[in-house]
């Protein structure tokens, strides 16, 4: 099943396990149970500490790994390969005893947990984000016994999928109960599940000491300035919502300077590493509600909790851009999407729309036209913005449409998920309806400033206007990436504004160390 390169590799990490564990397997004698039953076979090679049972399982073909010592059990429910071979090898480890890579009071207060959690998370092997959930809630079966979690591929496992009406993933359920949609992390599981923990966190972070620099965002410009920042000996802290923001959702990247290819999980876990490198307080799960100046500056989050620093960095990046019509918000997840890497296959067979003809729309039309029965491009100008290339190898393609002049208006469904989707066509005024089960929205970039609206001065499109320096209108308020008026939106160009930034703001500190220390005494 495996190469012998990655053989290799799997024996080596598995010199880490501590304690047995076991795999128990439920296979038939269909392709896809006799790929795992070789997977199987390759890990139990790989160590004298795992052994393998087989046994009739809920689901086939099925691979759970267990740690007999506590009884976890981390189960996955297909081939786990792909993006999911890496959350296949932690469950390895982390059954068999290698150190979880959690704070010790997150770890004690997921031992601590009342009750019984029963996740299955509903993936594609095509997600990048699906590992990033897969991994968290298996690191919270490896330490309670109580939590279980199976990971479920889609594609697989199509009535499940379609008896469940799933149509965005990850999808996670609790209990037989619907849980999440999208990315979610293990302090974000514990704040559902535990409703005093979001207060607690708050109390904490309300005791921290004033920073000298404070980022206000964990992307590739929050995470470049953070280094610069810890770099010249400056206290230095990032509050996120999550590390990594829209790049841990970016499939192929071939243009990072140095790097041939890579992928946005594998960036965002190399920038992480990087600034754990430094003595950097990185706070995440945590939203920025609103900024002011009294003495220091106070950044006060969503959890109530305030931070207080001498500078500041706004980092927080853009989101997918909505299209704003009736229909999109009742629908998200339900045939509504904004991921064609992650929400693809579960769409195999079907007829989708891709609203947008620049060039990342274009390139989801392409990929989706290997999955999908017919693809149809919507694009509100009266010609496509993507590169001649790139519209050359979607108009070669038998199952993509492409309609110019097309203004979405409405998403129609059942209740449960989409069914139409209707446009106005610009030149005409006619009102046309399309077919379809799923939406993929592809129309740019939205930056995140809705709570600094009248703090900082911003162009009409709400992107943060800044100097050479990186500075704002407001002295000792800087910014970088994706949130500030930047021509391009490039992660390359984000890393280089967030030192930019960085360096203006410890340039700031210099020329005005006398007068903060004043004011914060």
């Amino acid at each position: 099943m495996l190469d012998a390169n990655v053989k290799n590799q799997l024996k080596t990490y598995l010199q880490n396990l501590k304690r047995p564990v076991e795999l128990v397997v439920s296979a038939d004698d269909s392709k896809k149970a006799n790929e795992l039953i070789s997977l199987a076979k390759d890990i139990v090679d790989s160590s004298d500490l795992v052994s393998v049972t087989y046994q009739q399982g809920k689901r086939t073909p099925s691979m759970s790994v267990i740690n007999p010592q506590n009884a976890s059990n981390i189960s996955f429910a297909g081939l786990p390969m792909g993006h999911e071979f890496t959350s296949l090898v932690l469950a390895l480890l982390h059954s068999g005893g290698h150190p979880i890579k959690l704070d010790a009071d997150i770890i004690e207060q997921i031992r601590q947990l009342p009750g019984e959690f029963h996740f299955e998370t509903y993936i594609s092997l095509s997600c990048q984000t699906c590992p990033e959930v897969i991994q968290a809630l298996n690191m919270m079966a490896a330490i309670n016994p109580n939590i279980t979690n199976v990971m479920i591929d889609g594609a697989l496992f199509q009535q499940e999928v379609s008896d469940r009406n799933i149509m965005s993933v990850p999808s996670v359920f609790l209990n037989g109960e619907a849980f999440s949609v999208g990315a979610i992390s293990v302090v974000e599981v514990l704040n559902k599940l535990d409703k005093n923990a979001a207060g607690r966190q708050a109390a904490q972070l309300n005791q921290k000491s004033a920073f000298d620099m404070l980022i206000v965002g964990g992307g590739p410009a929050g995470a470049a300035a953070a280094i610069y920042s810890a770099r010249k000996g400056l206290i230095t802290g990032i509050v996120a919502d999550k590390f990594g923001g829209q790049v841990a959702e970016t499939v192929g990247i071939e243009n990072f300077i140095s790097v041939s290819k890579t992928e946005g999980p594998k960036l965002v876990a190399n920038l992480e590493a990087h600034v754990k490198d430094y003595d950097v307080d990185i706070m995440q799960n945590q939203r920025a509600l609103s900024l002011a100046k009294n003495g220091l500056f106070d950044v006060t989050l969503e959890s109530g909790a305030t931070l207080s620093s001498k500078t500041i960095i706004l980092a927080t990046g853009a989101r997918w851009r909505e299209m704003n019509v009736p229909g999109e918000q009742e629908y998200r997840g339900k045939g509504v999407a904004y991921c064609p890497h992650c929400d693809g296959p579960l769409f195999k067979g079907k007829r989708v729309a891709v609203i947008g003809g620049g060039n990342s729309g274009i390139e989801a039309a392409i990929d989706l036209a290997n999955i999908v029965e017919h693809v149809t491009v919507l694009e509100f100008d009266s010609k496509l913005r993507a590169d001649e290339v790139l519209q050359r190898k979607a108009k070669s393609m038998g199952n993509i449409t492409i309609i110019t002049q097309a203004q979405t208006t409405e998403v129609k469904g059942d209740g449960t998920r989409v069914t139409s989707l209707i446009y106005t066509d610009r030149a005409t005024g006619e009102s046309n309806t399309v077919t379809l089960a799923g939406i993929f929205v592809q129309i740019g970039l939205v930056p995140n400033t809705e709570w600094l609206k009248g703090v900082v001065d911003m162009t009409p499109r709400g992107e943060i206007i800044v100097d050479e320096r990186g500075q704002t209108s407001i002295p000792g308020v800087f910014a970088a990436g994706d949130v500030t008026n930047t021509p391009f939106k490039q992660i390359i160009i984000a890393m280089g504004s967030g030192a930019t930034a960085s360096l203006g703001a410890f340039d700031y500190l210099i020329r005005h160390s006398e007068e903060t220390e004043v004011k914060a005494a």
